[in-house]
């Protein structure tokens, strides 16, 4: 039974629905480039691939800057790691989303091969992303929203909950969660939710 001092992540009427398989897909090969980027992937090859990938409309503007000048803090986009990782088991290709444990060193061969400048549509031929049920993952945003309030309430309150869970592992993947979930009731769903650079946390 849920505890009661925990705030509800959905109210009693909510539907949950995913956004669309292509913009999960599109997102988690953004942030695959941002990744390679961030160990030294050349810009031009970079941009150059997400052109071929026809995404280069879903970067956010700081994702432009950092990807084809290398404008931005690196380290803050190494953390996007943990993101990229949701987006990965949103797609059905791993395994887990537990929160005591990082993403692994599987994590490159379940995207793109940029060494090999694998095209999304072979990435997809050998991959075959599917996403998983929107009910799963609301379940899982639900335990990420937990765990974050938990951390926010005990920094508030100056105590250590013991926890052996990084609180940035926690933010990231509840920041990939709470983009790929569109909840509501009635119209709301008809419409796209927050872009990625707008998601409040």
């Amino acid at each position: 039974m849920r505890p009661e001092y925990l705030p509800a992540t959905f109210q009693p009427d909510d539907r949950v629905a995913l956004r669309p398989q292509l913009d999960i897909e599109a997102r988690a090969a953004i942030l695959n480039i941002v990744q390679a980027r961030v160990f030294d992937m050349p810009p031009q090859m970079a941009m150059r691939w997400l052109l071929d990938a026809r995404v280069l409309e879903e970067l956010t503007r700081d994702e432009w800057q950092f990807i084809a000048t290398g404008n931005g803090d690196a380290q803050r986009y190494s953390e996007q790691l943990e993101s990229l990782y949701t987006l990965a088991w949103m797609l059905g290709l791993a395994s887990h989303l537990d929160p005591s444990q990082y993403c692994n060193d599987g994590l490159p061969a379940l995207m793109p091969d940029l060494r090999t400048q694998e095209s999304m549509r072979l990435w997809r031929g050998r991959a075959r992303p599917t996403v998983r049920d929107a009910i799963e993952v609301a379940e899982m945003l639900d335990l990420y929203s937990c765990l974050a309030w938990l951390y926010s309430d005990a920094q508030r309150r100056g105590v250590h909950i013991g926890l052996p869970i990084d609180p940035s592992l926690v933010w990231h993947r509840r920041w990939a969660l709470e983009w790929g979930i569109r909840a509501g009731s009635g119209n709301r769903l008809a419409h796209g939710g927050r872009p990625w650079d707008q998601i409040r946390l």
